[in-house]
Formats: structure tokens, sequence, C-alpha cells
């Protein structure tokens, strides 16, 4: 689908408001030629007949009333197209945000948050202007236009055939000028989001910069990243300043001349066609008529570049949206979402069969002829990086979808816990990450999962203690204190399958240990215990050891 096509799309779900706005445009130029039609009326009545102004009380009423509604249908017209914009707006953001949700962390992995945080605001809110003016104003500068030709046309034909002709040259400029606009929009939110991936991971290893002391390279890099922004928006100013520019050129000439002509015809000077029937009436309701033909096409030409940036949003949207999302394929195995105190742990089972693992750019990554891990299994999974570990343990979780073959997940609770390298913490303090992992737990058992983790070590000399706020990522704690606190919060989980990638990932011995007896209350608890990792510790404590080789998952070991 292409950026128009996909604009076309979004414009189809808000045709509604879109039409009235336009409507209201419409009605908003009937005005104009009524409000031209009784100045020039009164004009020649007082000038050439000379009557008193007290015997058009009625024609000035009429005037003072096409006047004051003529900014009323502006508002109603700008109303209902920012209606329509919002409208838009909201469905697009929501569809995406779907569409992130549905990709997962594996059909995301080759995007920065940064990046994606910039197309979900700034590039959905670009939609704006195209919506909101440019859309109803190309129906109004057709319409309104063709309406004061026709106008003009009965009372002067070579004057109308003036205006009729200049017309196309705005358009064509337009579209000339549009060619480079589209691109250097594109290439300006791009640069937006790139910066603001540079700038979301300057802040969150700010602490490393500081600790290498680079950070004054890391503002560096931010002021150069800020400067290519800046140079982009200045190019893209241009070009809008420069359609600008040349379709006032155009207008003011066309104008000028009509002027010249009616001038010359009522003088006398001119006696071709209808230049000599010319009266003031005409003559005054030409004139005042011929700015108001290109104020449309003027307000198109200065909402073209809304349609420019909307295009270049359009094209990055898309390509977001164009991500391919496969169903997921659990088998005929059921996720039973329902739990009692009997059942919690110690049933279940996990199992695969003929499964294929694909990846996009790379094919097929991985197959699994067979895999049953039941309640209590601490199951190892082994192999080179790069061999597919990972992308196994997300197919588990139902975060990558799996091109053949069946994941057959039978546990009386559907939840998953996660624990990965390095772990997640959010911005918040250290027990509401811990909770994160139950939020019905009570404070009695986030302080029994925080000192099987070992997390009350380090705590004890913080000032608040489990209160303490650490940055997003854990940015005030070590490596190993974030991994601490993720694994208390994998013990206080209620899933019945905790899935670990790299748990012991570059990890002092003290916090080893604690990984490795959290792993063990966690089976003998009934879990399953699903591990990827290259620890020669772990595999003391696997009851099952898988190893990959040439794609394909063996078994090795099962003790």
């Amino acid at each position: 689908m292409t950026p128009r096509e996909w604009l076309a799309r979004q414009r189809r779900e808000v045709s509604g408001p879109l039409r009235l706005a336009a409507v209201y445009g419409i009605a908003e130029g009937g005005l104009i030629i009524a409000q031209a039609g009784l100045i020039a009326w009164l004009v020649q009545q007082v000038v050439i007949h000379q009557r008193p102004l007290v015997e058009f009380m009625i024609a000035g009423l009429m005037l003072v009333g096409v006047v004051g509604l003529r900014p009323v249908f502006a508002s109603l017209r700008a109303g209902a197209g920012i209606s329509a914009a919002a409208q838009v707006r909201a469905a697009v953001r929501r569809r995406l945000i779907h569409h992130v949700e549905s990709l997962g962390p594996a059909g995301l992995a080759d995007i920065g948050s940064g990046e994606l945080s910039s197309q979900l605001t700034d590039q959905v809110d670009a939609l704006e202007g195209y919506f909101a003016r440019y859309v109803p104003q190309m129906t109004i500068a057709v319409i309104v236009p063709a309406a004061i030709v026709a106008a003009a046309y009965t009372q002067d034909w070579i004057a109308a055939s003036f205006l009729l002709l200049s017309a196309p040259l705005i358009p064509l400029f337009m579209a000339l000028v549009g060619m480079g606009a589209e691109r250097l929009n594109r290439d300006q939110f791009l640069a937006l989001g790139r910066l603001s991936g540079q700038f979301l991971d300057r802040v969150r290893g700010l602490t490393t910069l500081r600790l290498f002391g680079r950070t004054e390279d890391a503002a560096a890099g931010i002021v150069s990243g800020s400067d290519e922004y800046r140079q982009r928006s200045m190019r893209v100013l241009r070009v809008a300043f420069l359609s600008s520019a040349v379709l006032e050129f155009f207008a003011s000439v066309a104008i000028a001349v009509v002027a010249i002509y009616i001038g010359f015809g009522l003088l006398g000077y001119i006696e071709y066609g209808p230049s000599t029937q010319l009266t003031l009436f005409s003559g005054l309701f030409i004139l005042l008529l011929a700015p108001e033909f290109f104020q449309p096409l003027r307000t198109l030409a200065q909402h073209y570049h809304d349609r420019a940036t909307a295009l270049g949003a359009a094209e990055l949207l898309n390509e977001l949206e164009a991500r391919p999302v496969e169903g997921e394929k659990f088998g005929t195995g059921t996720l039973r979402g329902e739990s009692t105190e009997v059942e919690k742990f110690g049933t279940g089972t996990l199992r695969m069969t003929d499964l294929r693992l694909d990846r996009v750019g790379r094919g097929t990554i991985l197959r699994v002829d067979a895999f049953r891990a039941d309640a209590g299994a601490r199951v190892l999974i082994e192999g080179p990086s790069g061999t597919g570990k990972t992308s196994l343990l997300l197919a588990i979780a139902g975060l990558l979808p799996v091109a053949e073959g069946t994941i057959e997940r039978r546990f009386s609770d559907s939840r998953i816990g996660w624990l990965g390298s390095p772990p997640f913490l959010a911005n918040a303090s250290i027990r509401a990450n811990i909770r994160f992992g139950d939020p019905a737990a009570d404070d009695s058992a986030i302080l029994d999962a925080a000192r099987q983790a070992g997390v009350m070590e380090f705590t004890g000399r913080l000032d608040q203690g489990l209160d303490t706020v650490v940055g997003e990522r854990g940015l005030s704690l070590s490596g190993g204190q974030a991994q601490r606190v993720a694994l208390a919060r994998a013990l206080i989980s209620p899933a019945p399958m905790i899935l670990l990638d790299e748990p012991t990932n570059a990890l002092d011995a003290t916090t080893e240990d604690y990984v490795l007896k959290a792993i063990n209350t966690l089976a003998a608890e009934g879990r399953v215990v699903v591990i990827s990792s290259h620890d020669a510790a772990l595999r003391g404590i696997a009851d099952q050891r898988y190893h990959i080789t040439d794609q394909r998952l063996e078994m090795i070991g099962n003790e």
C-alpha cells in the first residue's frame, strides 16, 4: 500500500465530517459572492444614481448579515475539520498500538523505543493538518472558484476568462514544489526518530557515561543530532515559503491583469467584446471577486505543506502497520484460567511437537521434533549465541508465532513468568517492582521473596529501604542488584511456568548463588522452569538438558 492509498483509507473512515467541513466552506464561498454583489450594487446606486443611503436600509442589513455569517461558517468548517482529524489520529494511534502489542518484542526487535514512540506520537500528530485543513480545502478550491467564475461570466466573459486561464498555474506549481517537499518531510521524520532514540539511549546510560567520563561526548552527539534535525526542518520551511512566494506572484499578476482590463474598459480605451458594456457595478463586482477567486487556491497552497508532511508520516506509519503478524499456534492444548490452592502448582505440562521457528530475514532458525517438561522440571537449553534460544522462549511465551507445529501448554493458570538479562525495572520503588510479579501480593509475601532473592542485603543500606525509587531499567542499581529485584519478582509470581533467559549472565558469585537457589525453589513449588544459558553452573541443577545443533533442538541429558 502506497502512502497515498494509506491516507485515502483513513479518509474514507471520516468521510462524513470531511464532507460537512467542505459544505461549510462552500457556503462561506457563496456568502463571498453575495457580499461582493451587495457592495457593488450599493456603490452603483450611491455614486452613479446618487440615491440617498436611507433608501438602502434592507440591502445594508443584508450586507451586515452576510459579513457576520462568514466567520460563523469559517468556524464551523474549522470545527468539522478538527473533529475529523481527531477521529483519524485516535483511530490510527489505537490501531497502531494494538498492532505493536501483537508484534511483541520479537517483531519490534529492530526498532528502538525512542523511534517507536516518535512514530506513535509525532508522526500520528502530523496527520492533523492534512485532514483538518487540506482535504476539505481540496473540494472548496474546486467549487468556490468555479462559482466565482460563473458569477463573473454573467458580467464580462473576457475578465472571467483571465481568471479561468490563470487558475491552472497554481496547482501546477503546487505539484512541482510538492515533489521535493514530500521527500524532505520523510527525511525530517526519520531524523526526529533517530534523535529521539539517541536521546533516550543517552539518558538510560547516563550512569555508565559518567563512570567512563564520556558525558561530554554524549552531549556532543545530541547537539550534532539536533543540528541535523534543525537543518532538515529549515529545508522543509524553505520549500514551503518558496511555494507560497510563487503562488502569490502568479495570483497577483492575474488580479493586476483583470484590474487593468476593467480600468481601461471603463475609460473607453478597450472596445472589444463586452468591454463597452462595463458598468461601475459589473467592474467593481468582478474586481471584488478576483482576489476571492484565488483565495481558496492560496489557502490550498498553504495547506499543501500539510499534505507533504502527512505523506512523509504516512510512509513510515504504513511500514510499521504492514509488519506481518501471524496467529499463534498452540495446538489442541487448553490454557485454563482457573486455579485453586491445591492445584496452583504441581500439575501441568509443556509440550512442543514438530515445531519450526522462522525469523524475518533469516528464514528457519530452529526445529524442535519433540519437547516435554512436566511440573517441577528444571529444563536447560544450551547452544551458541544466535542459534535461537531466546526465540524459543519467546515462542513458548506466545510472543513469537511459530511457522509449523504446535506448542501445548496445559496449566491451571495461563500466566507465564519471565526473567531476562538485563532485567527490566520500572521507574518505581523496589517494593513496587517486586509487586509487579503479583499485584495482589501483601507486604509479608514481598519481604519473603526479597529475602530469598538477596534483596534485603543491599536495601538495608538504603535510606528508604524497599521504598527506594530506582530509575527506569534499574538505573540507580548495579547489574547484580537489579537481577536480584527481578528474581524476587519471579519468586512472588503466581505463574506455573517461569522462563529464564541468561539468568546468571555477568553476575558475581553471591548473586549467582541466589539465582540457583531461586531456581530450585521455583521447581520445588511445582513450577516448570525453562532456562536458556551458556553457564556451566546451571547444568548441575538441570533435570533435563537440551542443546541446539544445526538448527535443531536435541536432548542431551535427563537426570
